[in-house]
């Protein structure tokens, strides 16, 4: 197991490859487990790829106050100092960010936050905005607890997060992390992110409808948007072959540009 020391927890992590560094940031239901198809295709390409489990995700450490963490104000800005830890535990610098869903959120975080540590950002599936509360959104999008899941979610939950698959699946259909307990918006944070930004989005998501991509392409000023037409929430999973292929020609496309020279583009992939 590999284990880094972060904020005085015992963080979990992987890595692969050489090359430019790239960073995966697992949704909120998942762990770097989820990664398993689509990290070997970055590796192949040339890249160095890490992967973590954030605090009380995975083999990562809970630690003391976890759920009161999880529901708290102040999540998403540790959830963004975590990764920094991360970053300098593993002798990272400037380098590319992928986050799927709420590893998205942290990712745009980061990139406010530490505008000269992103090469690039892709934020896949994330949420932009909501028009009702998170803990309303949550009990209209998951109404079923962990004991009522058919078994192959179970079973995938089970595999991502261990022996507390129940309570953390049960605690994260209600409220919390990065998405937060009330209104969620990220669109005034979106002209600060300076990095050249992908944002990618599937056409028919259970969960989030297609105009969040959009609420992030007209707030970002180095943005492009690339949908995947007849693809669930989790593109990561149904499309792994064009969801790295977006990716990489995304970075090939946008490496040793100044941000002012990258001009917003939109494009569907077919």
């Amino acid at each position: 197991m590999a284990i880094i020391e972060v904020n005085k927890r015992r963080i979990y992590y992987e890595q692969y490859g050489d090359g430019q560094t790239i960073i995966l940031l697992h949704h909120g239901f998942g762990s770097i487990k989820m990664w398993k198809n689509v990290f070997p295709r970055f590796v192949l390409a040339g890249y160095r790829v890490v992967m973590y489990d954030r605090r009380g995700f995975g083999q990562s450490e809970d630690g003391d106050g976890f759920w009161e963490f999880y529901e708290s104000d102040h999540c998403r800005a540790e959830s963004a100092e975590e990764l920094r830890g991360v970053k300098r535990a593993l002798g990272i610098g400037r380098c590319h960010i992928v986050g799927q869903c709420e590893g998205g959120v942290v990712g745009v975080d980061y990139a406010v936050a530490y505008p000269e540590d992103v090469e690039t950002l892709t934020i896949a599936s994330t949420q932009c905005y909501s028009e009702i509360t998170m803990v309303q959104l949550n009990a209209n999008k998951f109404p079923k607890k962990f004991a009522e899941l058919e078994p192959d979610l179970k079973a995938k939950m089970v595999e991502w997060q261990g022996d507390r698959a129940e309570i953390a699946y049960n605690h994260y259909t209600n409220y919390g992390g990065e998405y937060g307990r009330d209104y969620f918006d990220l669109r005034p944070l979106l002209p600060r992110v300076a990095c050249p930004t992908l944002v990618l989005y599937p056409d028919r998501s259970a969960i989030f409808d297609v105009e969040q991509a959009l609420g992030f392409y007209r707030h970002l000023l180095y943005g492009e948007l690339a949908v995947f037409p007849k693809c669930g929430h989790n593109t990561y999973d149904q499309r792994p072959d064009e969801y790295v292929k977006a990716i990489l020609d995304f970075m090939a496309r946008t490496e040793g540009k100044k941000e002012t020279q990258v001009r917003p583009t939109m494009t569907c992939l077919a």
